[in-house]
């Protein structure tokens, strides 16, 4: 069971590093500015999602096999840190851009990758 948890976790943090190194820089160099943006707005979600069920499905994995330490409260943090990054987070995000807030805007974003990065160390602390 351990093995699958770990399974899991590496999935995430890997489907992270790609998404975050590989897909959304491509996504800005291929597409022009306005079809990046729509694209990314709908991607992202997507991104959210799945870690949300795949963390989501490590908590209940802990919680069967009776594994409460600091492992499970790392994830319960990051499925938290997901949720607040696609329901509040990503919402204000787009606000501001739309509403051509670009200050604002650059902040919120440099929360979102540094949010992105941290949960990117928890799951290396649950791989370890």
């Amino acid at each position: 069971m351990e093995n699958l948890i770990q399974n899991i976790v590496a999935f995430c943090l890997g489907m992270m590093f790609f998404f975050s190194f590989v897909l959304a820089p491509m996504i800005f160099k291929i597409l022009d500015e306005e079809n990046a943006g729509k694209f990314v707005r709908k991607i992202f979600p997507y991104y959210y999602f799945v870690n949300l069920v795949f963390l989501s499905s490590v908590i209940l994995l802990f919680f069967y096999i009776s594994k409460i330490n600091l492992d499970l409260y790392v994830a319960i943090s990051l499925v938290i840190s997901f949720v607040f990054a696609q329901f509040f987070l990503m919402p204000l995000i787009n606000k501001l851009k739309d509403n051509n807030e670009n200050n604002k805007f650059k902040y919120a974003h440099g929360l979102s990758v540094l949010l992105n990065f941290i949960q990117m160390i928890g799951l290396v602390y649950l791989l370890i």
